[in-house]
């Protein structure tokens, strides 16, 4: 890859960084506050269960006035070493993800659904190597419907439906692309607890026409806050088309400070298909970093 795009790559990364880093907390002041209100007490009892309790108008409401542009999934910077070889220059590297919504609408298509554009970039930096070279970026866009579920005044979950591309943008024979149509359901138990299942279904390329077992055809993740949310973990499990295997991500994130959005961020990847030109190798690999969290919390 020429100098032209590294520095374009590492311009990118330092502008969304620096966007998404100035856009204050995790969570929408509204939401929180509501949280606080009707929850004071849940942290010292995580595993009880509830329901935020809000009107469909009030929280649509809540999601139209919310900026137009912010932070899709989370933006993180890190750097790791694997678990499975040897570590040297050769095998250690950065690894890091921008990525970023625009509301096209607000909540007036079919069912009050939130049409956005949204773009996900994940980048493989080769920072120990001579040159640092990048070894691989996967470019991910998208056009996403969203509609938070609401039953008798509950807040139950956010169902979504998109269309997504990804490509690593590389020729000949590591070319790899594919373009799916994805369904997710991401399901609150209470403040602190929720989880997630995400199913896709597409269209490979010749390059990577088996990309399904290894990829698999869906993910199911559970995600744990403290009420404070200075403490997140998450665990994200993705089947492989094989029974019984699968490909699994750690994350563990604590906020450096009460009031910030930025937070120490480790996670570790084990099993295939983190990347696509090598999706069909296996790999296991620990990084740490620094991590800014979207708004509406965590999914995938």
């Amino acid at each position: 890859m020429n100098k032209f795009s590294n520095t374009l790559n590492i311009g990118l990364l330092w502008a969304v960084l620096l966007s998404c880093w100035m856009n204050g907390t995790a969570q929408s002041p509204e939401l929180h506050s509501m949280y606080e209100q009707q929850f004071g007490s849940l942290d010292q009892n995580v595993i009880k269960h509830g329901y935020l309790q809000i009107t469909d108008e009030e929280l649509l409401k809540i999601f139209d006035n919310q900026p137009s542009f912010g932070m899709f999934h989370d933006n993180y910077f890190t750097t790791g070493v694997p678990t499975n070889q040897q570590v040297n220059a050769e095998t250690s590297d950065a690894k890091y993800q921008i990525s970023i919504r625009q509301r096209i609408t607000k909540s007036i298509l079919p069912f009050r659904s939130t049409l956005f554009l949204t773009y996900t970039q994940k980048s493989f930096w080769d920072i120990y190597q001579n040159s640092s070279p990048f070894s691989e970026n996967n470019y991910n866009p998208g056009i996403t419907l969203m509609r938070p579920k609401i039953i008798n005044h509950q807040l139950r979950g956010i169902a979504t439906l998109s269309v997504e591309h990804e490509s690593n943008g590389l020729d000949s024979i590591n070319s790899r692309s594919w373009n799916y149509i994805a369904v997710s359901w991401i399901y609150f138990y209470n403040p602190n607890i929720w989880a997630q299942i995400k199913i896709w279904r597409g269209w490979l390329a010749e390059d990577n026409d088996d990309l399904y077992d290894y990829r698999g055809y869906g993910l199911a993740a559970l995600n744990y806050k403290s009420k404070n949310e200075r403490f997140w973990a998450t665990l994200l499990i993705n089947p492989r088309a094989s029974f019984g295997a699968a490909n699994t991500t750690m994350e563990l994130n604590y906020k450096l400070t009460k009031k910030s959005n930025q937070y120490l961020f480790a996670q570790w990847y084990n099993g295939y298909g983190e990347n696509l030109v090598d999706y069909n190798k296996y790999t296991s690999m620990v990084r740490v970093g620094i991590c800014i969290k979207p708004s509406l919390r965590n999914f995938y």
